[in-house]
């Protein structure tokens, strides 16, 4: 999908190489130096993208981040930074950054963002379509396959999406667990009001409460005005926790106050207010033991499991794998400007076999890797990645003893990190290249050329 972007960079020579990048992916793009400049254009002509330097002349890209949205609030952004910290990174995905980008921008990241950008825009869009003409038949087309077990869930979330019970999504990583919970919310009567997802791994601890509660001004150091949370951004609307198992149990305990009260009080406030939410939560994770083992609330818990959807592991559903092939195939192809590529008999045979320990991500990956790399009209499976060869000693290992999801990804960095790039691992791990550094880092996996001096 190309776009309408607008490009808000005070350095010349940076906006001229950026700007020549964007074209060359077939973007319209305006370039401003100054915040001020931005906003004007913004009066007059809607953007689809706005892409900002956080460190602007006058006006800052955060503020400028928050009056674009007062202006248009489908408008996606970007914002660029030269001094990265996690609370920069926090305060602009809160204040609704589409994502971040740490200078010096490598192009092909951009690129990569860009395109997540503009294919949120269009699935807003399609959202936003139904919504207004279609409240009644929300399209289901994104959750493919034809498996007696999808059925049941695509029926399952019709006949819930309008109730006002909280719903929790529990299925192993990457099986589709936000993409249920997005159908829920837009083909229930809150579709027009916002649907914040918050992963709750994702957030450190002690940044979580005033990203969930939001801050009074002088509440702690650094706090020089009052920020609304999440919560109350999303208030009529649907709250996605994802992860939840991940919370503290004192964060679980001031949820479960939510959920019960209604009421949220932002950090060092003293003044509680109502708040109309849906809960949908998600877990990859066995709750019911993580009660056992008093490590989750059993109070939460309840309150959380009114209704259930289970999803199945891709490797449980082989039979929708060359329906969700094909279909990821053909968005690839489009999206890459290049004919719709089939797959060989031998190859759709590898995909099927293979056991997908990453689910749909997982799947997802190797589908856009061989669209890209692949010779031809045709995928075979010399495209595939060695990854798939159902007898290698690793997979079997990793299935077999029901590895966790940490201990499998750990392994799998060891056994291939000398196969693919670092790109190339964290996509086939479904991750981003700045989380599957963290996690080597945390896990004392740095290669030599990684550790710091």
């Amino acid at each position: 999908m190309q776009g309408k972007i607008l490009l808000v960079e005070y350095e010349e020579e940076t906006s001229d190489l950026l700007k020549k990048v964007i074209r060359n992916e077939g973007h319209s793009v305006d370039c401003v130096r100054s915040a001020e400049e931005a906003l004007r254009l913004l009066g007059n002509s809607p953007y689809d993208l706005v892409i900002t330097d956080i460190a602007l002349p006058g006006i800052d890209g955060i503020e400028l981040l928050n009056r674009v949205k007062e202006i248009s609030k489908k408008t996606i952004v970007i914002v660029m930074t030269s001094y990265p910290s996690l609370e920069t990174s926090v305060e602009a995905l809160r204040a609704g950054a589409f994502d971040y980008i740490t200078k010096p921008i490598l192009y092909e990241e951009l690129i990569k963002i860009i395109k997540k950008a503009f294919d949120t825009c269009y699935l807003n869009r399609i959202s936003s379509f139904y919504s207004d003409e279609f409240s009644d038949r929300y399209d289901f087309s994104n959750i493919v396959g034809n498996s007696n077990e999808i059925k049941r869930i695509i029926s399952q979330v019709q006949k819930i999406a309008n109730a006002r019970s909280n719903i929790l999504v529990v299925g192993e990583t990457g099986t589709g667990k936000e993409l249920i919970a997005r159908a829920i919310h837009y083909n229930s009567v809150r579709a027009d009001m916002p649907f914040i997802p918050i992963n709750c791994s994702a957030i450190p601890e002690n940044l979580l409460e005033s990203e969930l509660f939001g801050y009074v001004k002088g509440a702690f150091t650094g706090a020089v005005i009052s920020k609304k949370g999440l919560l109350e951004e999303a208030h009529g609307g649907t709250v996605f926790l994802d992860e939840i198992a991940d919370l503290s149990l004192r964060l679980q305990a001031k949820i479960l106050r939510v959920l019960e009260d209604h009421e949220i009080r932002p950090v060092g406030g003293n003044q509680s207010q109502k708040i109309n939410l849906r809960f949908v939560c998600a877990t990859n994770k066995d709750l019911a033991k993580e009660v056992i083992e008093n490590r989750f609330r059993e109070d939460l818990y309840y309150r959380i499991n009114v209704i259930q959807i289970k999803l199945p592991p891709l490797r449980e559903r082989k039979e929708d794998i060359p329906l969700i092939v094909r279909y990821f195939t053909k968005r690839f192809c489009n999206e890459a400007g290049i004919p719709v590529k089939e797959i060989s008999n031998d190859a759709m045979q590898r995909l099927i076999d293979y056991k997908w320990p990453g689910n749909i991500r997982e799947l997802q990956n190797v589908v856009e890797r061989a669209v890209l790399l692949s010779n031809g009209n045709i995928i075979t499976a010399d495209d595939l990645p060695d990854t798939l060869n159902d007898d290698s000693p690793f997979l079997n290992r990793a299935i077999d003893e029901k590895m966790s999801i940490r201990d499998y990804t750990k392994s799998f960095i060891l056994k291939y990190e000398n196969l693919y790039s670092e790109q190339q691992l964290a996509d086939m791990l479904g991750i981003t290249r700045k989380s599957l550094w963290e996690k080597r880092k945390k896990w004392g996996l740095l290669k030599k050329q990684q550790r710091p001096e």
